[in-house]
């Protein structure tokens, strides 16, 4: 009889330092203008983690809007996040940050408070930042992949990926994921390529038609065939609405489905399913849905000692079934 082929999830929720942003995409239902959009507090951060603590999530994504790198607020915002991943870990929760570009030192610092971060690619042609994001500073290919490197030279366990659908070729994709592959080659660090649908939604500029959900599957096979073995392929389940196209994508080579937050901050016109209407869509016997950590088992050695204790006894309590309250995780760290 088969075995079950094991498609991973992580239990997660959103923390957003600030909505604001510098860049202009013009496809983007997440960013404000500066002052739009208080920034959170620590106060209203442990809140929030302290309402988790009965929910069995994991992780934290700290996922932020961009204050400019020249800007006299750059510092206070870094150390919001700073401080935010911190309390996070304090209270026992696993930090995944994706903040934007950030400069090496600041990279090293929020190293020392995150099991993993991330920066999307999304995509290594210059033509874009002609059209979509002709406003966007921090689109600029050089600028992201430079980031791929400065994280695999800090030892950072790293999450990239494309987003599709914004008006690049087939070829352009190929030579995007080319280059995940080199970087990864070069450090071993991408934990995860996630390959995300540019899915429209209400509050953006732009009038694009989306990506065309039938060509999913075979662009999972071209990444799974350009992709390095180690390297997870990830697709978010909310904008892979059909239930076919989900498992054409999973027979095609994708085997993780991200963070299932209560709320995509980048795409809230798409909510997610629960975990009970996911299971419904793939056959037991074909699929076995299985939660994890923001950070995997092969990068544990890079963290910090202080984080890589936390990450043991989560680990521990997961390879033994456990998905209940994390006050019982906190007990035994």
């Amino acid at each position: 009889m088969a075995v079950p082929q094991v498609i991973t999830y992580s239990p997660a929720f959103t923390l957003v330092p600030t909505y604001e942003c510098f860049n202009r995409c013009t496809y983007c239902n997440f960013r404000t203008d500066s002052g739009q959009s208080p920034w959170l507090t620590l106060e209203a951060a442990a809140a929030q983690l302290s309402a988790l603590r009965q929910s069995g999530i994991v992780e934290i994504l700290v996922l932020s809007g961009e204050v400019h790198p020249r800007s006299t607020r750059r510092r206070d915002w870094f150390e919001r996040i700073y401080q935010i991943c911190e309390l996070a870990l304090s209270m026992g929760f696993l930090p995944h940050t994706n903040a934007g570009p950030l400069s090496y030192d600041e990279m090293a610092r929020l190293r020392q408070v995150n099991v993993s971060m991330g920066l999307m690619l999304e995509q290594t042609t210059p033509r874009l930042q002609e059209t979509v994001h002709r406003n966007a500073p921090s689109k600029d290919p050089a600028l992201r992949l430079q980031q791929l490197e400065w994280a695999g030279e800090l030892k950072i366990p790293f999450t990239t990926g494309l987003l599709l659908g914004l008006g690049e070729t087939q070829a352009e994709r190929r030579s995007s994921l080319k280059a995940i592959a080199a970087a990864h080659l070069r450090w071993g660090h991408i934990q995860e390529a996630i390959l995300q649908p540019y899915s429209p939604g209400q509050q953006e500029q732009w009038a694009g038609p989306g990506f065309e959900l039938d060509q999913m599957a075979a662009l999972v096979a071209i990444a799974r065939e350009l992709l390095p073995d180690d390297i997870t392929l990830q697709i978010p389940p909310n904008l892979v609405r059909s239930p076919q196209h989900l498992r054409d994508c999973l027979e095609a080579g994708a085997r993780d489905l991200g963070g299932l937050v209560p709320r995509d901050h980048v795409n809230p016109d798409y909510a997610h399913a629960t975990l009970d209407r996911l299971a419904e869509h793939l056959d037991p016997k074909t699929w076995r849905l299985q939660p994890r950590l923001p950070v995997y088992p092969a990068f544990d050695e890079w963290l910090p000692a202080s984080v890589q204790d936390r990450v043991k006894c989560w680990r521990a309590r997961l390879e033994a079934g456990y998905t209940g309250p994390i006050t019982a995780i906190m007990q035994t760290t």
